[in-house]
């Protein structure tokens, strides 16, 4: 066994693998609703400012160009509520999966710490602390954790794979416990703009930090509200002392978001036209197989936000995989993101109109 395979664990992914070929058999086509990539076009304003830039010879900053930093700090105050943001309070990353998995490694965390994260999850949670060789640890409500040892505790609201959404008291809360302790918050609030049945907080909000950044850090990405998963555009916002550490670190590493890219940041961070064009789409695309499942015996549970139903038939998750591959549907087992999830599927509502009718049909 190699270094790397003792230390993380399978990539879920490979093991959809022979399901997906069932779906793809299908006379009409596969569905392919496991992965919550986006499938709609790029803004064209985003486009335009990428090509504008397209002539970048230099390197481009770790700490993005002041225009981004700008565009970064006002939309923070604007959609989140930040008040009294600065450049310092804000830093680009290299999509938001990439600083999930190796922030702890960059904060210097190792042995003997302890990193938290929910027991339904985003898998690259747990990934980031085996890399840096910490002990994970999973909770259901992280101020009953014992906080010896622990150094860092992940938010995910709203939720991945859930959908569900942290009330801004409960937030609050949670970040009151985590101060008292001494425990850095990174919450991970990537479908923030993507809220339904709820309406998401950010911990940036004063009703949250009660005003101040210390020991809060929140995690943002493009990828999602304006479909620049392709882009690999993100962002970090909070505590200036923690994102100072970061900006060091990440200039040794070279860790460079494009100078195209943080040109199309400032372009899609400054419109929100298209942000609710896109919002338009998929509560289309949602509702249509929100309808469909449950009138073919799924319940919906959770799932007031995000980009994903998370649906259960009350029977093990790779039989519900099985089931809809079948029907040229392919879902992502519920387990992929913690045993929790073993009697539930993850249906994603990126697809595009055509696909999305197609599924309904079948489901009909």
């Amino acid at each position: 066994m190699s270094a790397v395979s003792s230390r993380l664990p399978v990539f879920p992914w490979d093991k959809l693998e022979p399901y997906k070929k069932t779906a793809l058999a299908h006379p009409d086509g596969i569905v392919d609703l496991s992965v919550g990539t986006p499938v709609d076009p790029v803004p064209a304003l985003i486009q335009e400012a990428l090509v504008a830039a397209a002539d970048s010879p230099g390197y481009p900053t770790v700490w993005g160009t002041p225009a981004l930093r700008d565009a970064l700090t006002d939309w923070c105050e604007r959609r989140l509520g930040a008040t009294g943001f600065a450049h310092e309070n804000v830093l680009p990353v290299v999509g938001s999966k990439e600083f999930v998995a190796w922030v702890p490694t960059q904060l210097g965390l190792g042995p003997g710490d302890r990193i938290a994260y929910p027991r339904l999850a985003y898998p690259t949670y747990e990934v980031g602390a085996r890399l840096c060789g910490a002990e994970p640890v999973v909770y259901d409500d992280p101020t009953e954790l014992d906080p010896a040892g622990l150094k860092l505790l992940w938010l995910n609201s709203p939720s991945n794979p859930t959908g569900r959404v942290l009330p801004k008291e409960e937030l609050a809360r949670i970040v009151a416990w985590a101060r008292e302790h001494g425990v850095l918050v990174l919450s991970d609030e990537c479908y923030l703009e993507l809220g339904w049945e709820a309406d998401p907080v950010s911990v940036l909000h004063p009703g949250v930090s009660g005003g101040s950044y210390e020991g809060i850090v929140a995690v943002h990405s493009l990828s999602k509200r304006s479909n620049l998963a392709g882009y690999r555009a993100a962002f970090v916002a909070g505590d200036a002392a923690v994102l100072g550490e970061l900006l060091q670190i990440r200039k040794h590493g070279g860790m460079m978001t494009a100078a195209p890219v943080q040109a199309a940041a400032v372009a899609a961070l400054g419109d929100d036209a298209h942000v609710a064009e896109q919002r338009e789409r998929y509560a289309a695309r949602r509702a249509a197989l929100r309808t469909a499942l449950e009138g073919h015996g799924f319940r919906v549970e959770h799932s007031e936000a995000s980009l994903y139903l998370w649906v259960t038939r009350d029977e093990p998750c790779w039989d519900t995989v099985a089931y809809l591959a079948e029907k040229g549907v392919l879902v992502a087992p519920g387990d992929f993101y913690g045993e929790a999830g073993e009697r539930f599927v993850r249906v994603a509502f990126t697809a595009t109109d055509e696909r999305v009718a197609a599924a309904v049909e079948r489901l009909g």
